[in-house]
């Protein structure tokens, strides 16, 4: 079996890749899973179908996870993981990569032709990682079937979670989680009410109340000291898509694609979108929009949100209020959806909630256990199981009450709620289930992390618009996508810049649909309609 050691190595030779490809399909089960159950050895070491331990006999899995930057394997000290690996007699090798150079470290993991026993998290293996490499992984709707009654009543009491691991052959390969207490808004608009009490103004309702907040903020010298340096609107990412939404127009999955009316709808050409942009082009052409915004990195913005001398910045889209502006976080307070020119509020989200995740777990072929390894993963599958893997261990991170409840601790001083729950659990990645009754006993502080967001997603909750769905592509359609998305991402992001920064929007626009139609736009659609369809007919 391939070691942590081994994954991290950074340059391989090429004769070494192909020795050991060929040795990862000559010597491993490599049936795919194609002998349904009796794939492994579980049967003969002491497994038992039901109850604790799961095997007689110690058995140990490596398993690989990726974790973001620098984060370690703290979590691998979370009591209930502990308390699982000696009840259940599955002992856990634990891999953690670093997101910083996982890519490299991926590729020559799939060019090896070996992997371990399980892959846990999102972060690891994307669907096209997986689709493209189909014989490294089992199919696991028998091992669903058979001996993971925890994940097979979760898929019935929230089908949704069979659909989005339902991969276009029909079957399932990796698995979903549900996480618990998540909200429906994604980021909202956060503005400095300290400015507004200064100038006697209240907080923006449309599209035209934010244009004069805007003009107000750069105007009177709301921070007082006395310098013409407040910046109305500045973030990172797509500023001018964050202002689009006023007008009904929200990106959650990056594609470009929403629903509107019950269709998909590929907003780039769309109505809404030129006027909008005409909108945003006016608050660039005034001043009102950062100068920087489409030259400026983290590292700038983040010294502009924390100026030591006086807060510059008066309006943007976050998480939460306390999220990024240090010092002057007090100042920041989380608003509604500003309503657009139609008169209606829009609020980017996903009204089903930002719970689900998929491709959270994936079995091997090489995994010579796969029994003892799906009885082992459906253990995540409970209530507190998952709210122990999402904030930490019940003693640890989390107080359970005589009534039945569950309240989070206090995070130890100097340390923010969110940092903890990252060392203390394996927090987004890995499987979970809360059920939405289950959620109904967990009780959190409305003032800070989780319990803060899941407080302000009342404001923009009732306005979150129908995201496109989170469909997949075959094998085909991903040999595709590259080549279409790649040019007519770049179109898209230059017109729309050169739109913000100097206008002439109405002048070009029929030129700019023909020449994405000439990028091949509709044959991007037709991928998109065709997954689109598959997804809404798998059960």
């Amino acid at each position: 079996m391939v070691k942590a050691t081994k994954f991290a190595t950074k340059t391989v030779a090429l004769v070494s890749i192909l020795a050991l490809l060929v040795a990862g399909c000559s010597g491993n089960s490599g049936d795919n899973g194609k002998n349904g159950t009796n794939g492994g050895s579980d049967t003969a070491g002491g497994f038992n179908k039901e109850g604790l331990p799961i095997v007689n006999e110690p058995v140990t899995l490596d398993v690989l996870t990726v974790r973001w930057g620098n984060m370690g394997d703290s979590f691998t000290k979370n009591a209930w993981l502990q308390e699982l690996e000696k009840n259940s007699n599955v002992k856990i090798n634990w891999q953690v990569m670093s997101s910083n150079d996982w890519g490299e470290q991926k590729s020559v993991m799939l060019a090896s032709g070996e992997l371990p026993d399980v892959i846990f998290g999102n972060l690891a293996f994307g669907d096209s990682d997986i689709i493209n490499n189909l014989n490294y992984f089992r199919p696991l709707d028998e091992y669903i079937d058979q001996y993971m009654p925890n994940l097979k009543a979760a898929m019935e009491e929230t089908p949704e979670m069979r659909k989005i691991s339902t991969f276009p052959d029909g079957k399932i390969y990796s698995l979903p989680a549900r996480l618990p207490s998540r909200p429906v808004s994604a980021n909202q608009p956060v503005i400095n009410k300290a400015w507004l009490d200064k100038l006697g103004l209240k907080a923006p309702e449309t599209v035209d109340e934010l244009y004069q907040v805007f003009k107000a903020f750069k105007e009177q010298d709301p921070n007082g000291n006395g310098k013409k340096d407040e910046i109305p609107f500045s973030n990172s990412g797509d500023i001018e898509m964050q202002l689009l939404t006023s007008f009904g127009i929200t990106n959650l999955r990056g594609n470009n694609m929403m629903i509107k009316d019950g269709k998909p709808e590929y907003f780039p050409i769309s109505e809404e979108y030129k006027e909008g942009l005409k909108w945003v082009h006016q608050l660039y052409a005034e001043g009102l929009i950062d100068p920087e915004t489409f030259t400026q990195d983290n590292t700038m913005l983040s010294a502009k949100r924390q100026n030591p001398d006086a807060p510059l910045i008066g309006f943007s889209y976050q998480w939460t209020p306390d999220a990024v502006f240090g010092q002057w976080s007090g100042q920041y307070e989380t608003i509604a959806p500003i309503a657009g020119p139609d008169g209606k509020r829009y609020q980017e989200g996903d009204p089903n909630g930002l719970s689900f995740r998929r491709n959270e777990v994936l079995i091997t072929s090489f995994n010579e256990h796969p029994e003892v390894t799906a009885r082992w993963i459906d253990q995540f599958y409970t209530g507190e199981a998952s709210i122990q893997n999402f904030w930490g261990a019940i003693g640890t991170a989390i107080e359970k009450g005589d009534d039945g409840t569950y309240s989070l601790m206090a995070p130890p001083d100097g340390i923010s709620a969110d940092a903890w729950y990252w060392d203390n659990s394996l927090r987004d990645f890995g499987p979970k289930y809360a059920s939405p009754a289950f959620e109904k006993n967990i009780k959190l502080d409305t003032s800070t992390g989780d319990g803060l967001k899941m407080e302000l997603d009342k404001l923009g909750k009732e306005h979150v618009t129908e995201p496109f769905p989170e469909v997949m592509f075959t094998a085909e359609e991903y040999q595709e996508l590259p080549t279409l998305t790649t040019d007519i991402n770049s179109y898209i992001l230059s017109t729309r810049a050169q739109w913000v920064t100097q206008g002439g929007i109405d002048e070009n626009w029929d030129a700019y649909v023909k020449q994405l139609n000439d990028m091949g736009l509709q044959k991007l659609l037709k991928i998109y309609e065709d997954a689109y369809n598959r997804y809404m007919k798998a059960e």
